[in-house]
């Protein structure tokens, strides 16, 4: 059984041990017996009450079984979901628990998260396509910028080299036919990959914008797993900076030319006319 039902399974057992205990000791217990009987005999009203107050409870615990049968996301899987991207570590009854990339427990009732869109990183093939998006001035020399690029991100050791996959080792989830098959042992199953993402670890450098003060451009590179891109993405974009210093190409920032009112009205004054300068300009970042 795989950790997200085992887990799952733990807690509804937790709670019937709980509950059956409870029943026994009342039933065991004259004096407790007969209070309990007299309460549910004329409970009619708070019945009404307690079961409205207990519609969120009852909410979470279903979307908790049906989130552990159907397994949108499990433990251990990487998700975004909320604006927030973290790991799950835990699904019970109640709340599914993710830590965040900055150590943050992100509590979520399971009614809630049973609603929202999520992105799931890990669910049958974990492999990632990882923007890296630069600028450069329109002086540069675009093919020399991208050579730069794909060399710099070829040399990093956790970019995925040249390949063609056609099926990728994940873990099925509860209701898929290799687990019924296998006993719920949850063996590692080989999922077939979309035919659109076979071709993997080529960098692509496209130019996506003619920005302002900068040819935009973006380099996509294949990782093996979301956890790595973004630290891995990081040393490649600085990797990036030091080559094109090192090698004359710009990344420009933005100017802005500032004209003072004072200036114009002088220079009109004294030519009768504006310059082609339009008076002193002073570019600043």
């Amino acid at each position: 059984m795989d950790p997200t039902s085992f887990r799952m399974f733990r807690h509804i057992v937790v709670a019937l041990i709980y509950f059956m205990g409870i029943v026994v000791v009342i039933f065991s217990i004259p004096s407790l017996r007969n209070l309990s009987i007299a309460l549910f005999t004329g409970a009619g009203i708070a019945g009404i009450v307690i079961g409205f107050a207990a519609q969120n409870t009852l909410s979470n615990i279903i979307a908790g079984i049906s989130l552990a049968i159907f397994q949108p996301f499990r433990v251990g899987d990487r998700l975004n979901i909320m604006n927030e991207y973290g790991k799950v570590t835990d699904l019970n009854l109640r709340h599914t628990v993710i830590i965040t990339w900055d150590n943050r427990r992100l509590i979520i009732p399971n009614s809630v998260i049973s609603n929202e869109a999520i992105i799931n990183w890990t669910i049958e093939d974990p492999a990632v396509i990882w923007p890296i998006d630069i600028g450069i001035s329109y002086d540069a020399d675009i093919d020399q910028a991208r050579r730069i690029m794909i060399e710099e991100a070829r040399k990093h050791p956790n970019v995925m080299p040249p390949q063609k996959v056609q099926y990728s080792v994940v873990k099925p989830s509860l209701i898929k036919s290799e687990t019924l098959r296998m006993g719920f042992i949850d063996p590692p199953v080989l999922h077939p990959v979309d035919p659109d993402f076979r071709e993997r670890g080529e960098v692509k450098v496209n130019v996506v914008e003619l920005g302002e003060s900068a040819v935009n451009l973006r380099m996509n590179v294949w990782f093996k797993d979301r956890s790595i891109a973004y630290s891995s993405g990081c040393e490649i974009r600085e990797a990036i900076k030091k080559r094109f210093d090192k090698e004359g190409i710009e990344i420009p920032y933005p100017y802005r030319t500032i004209v003072y009112k004072n200036d114009l009205e002088k220079e009109k004054k004294a030519t009768g006319k504006l310059s082609h300068t339009e008076g002193d300009k002073i570019n600043t970042p």
